[in-house]
C-alpha cells in the first residue's frame, strides 16, 4: 500500500510535467510563427515606405516626367480640371474646384 501511495503522486507529477511541457512547446511555436510573420510584414512595410518616399518625391516625379514623357506634359490650373462621374450609364462632368467669389 505504501508503494502505491508513493508511486501515484510521482506518476501524476510526471503526467502534469509532460502536459505542461507540450503546451509550452506549442505556445513557443505559435509565438515564433507570429514573430516571423511580424518580421516579414515589417520588412515589406519598410520596402513599400522606401518605394513610396523615393518614387513620390517631387524631384523624382519631375525626372520621370522629363524622361518618359519629354515635352508631352503641360501644367494645368486646378480650376480647369473636371471630375467625371458615371451614374447609371450617364456621364456627369463636375468641376473639381469651384470658385465662389
Amino acid at each position: 500500500m505504501k508503494k502505491i501511495l508513493l508511486f501515484l503522486p510521482i506518476f501524476l507529477l510526471i503526467i502534469a510535467t509532460t502536459i505542461t511541457k507540450n503546451s509550452t512547446k506549442n505556445l513557443d511555436n505559435k509565438i515564433f510563427e507570429i514573430n516571423e510573420n511580424i518580421n516579414l510584414l515589417e520588412y515589406q512595410y519598410e520596402l513599400v515606405l522606401l518605394d513610396y518616399n523615393y518614387l513620390t518625391s517631387p524631384k523624382k516625379l519631375i525626372e520621370y516626367s522629363s524622361f518618359y514623357f519629354e515635352n508631352n506634359l503641360t501644367r494645368k490650373k486646378l480650376e480647369n480640371l473636371n471630375l467625371l462621374e458615371l451614374h447609371n450609364n450617364n456621364l456627369k462632368i463636375k468641376k473639381l474646384i469651384t470658385n465662389n467669389d
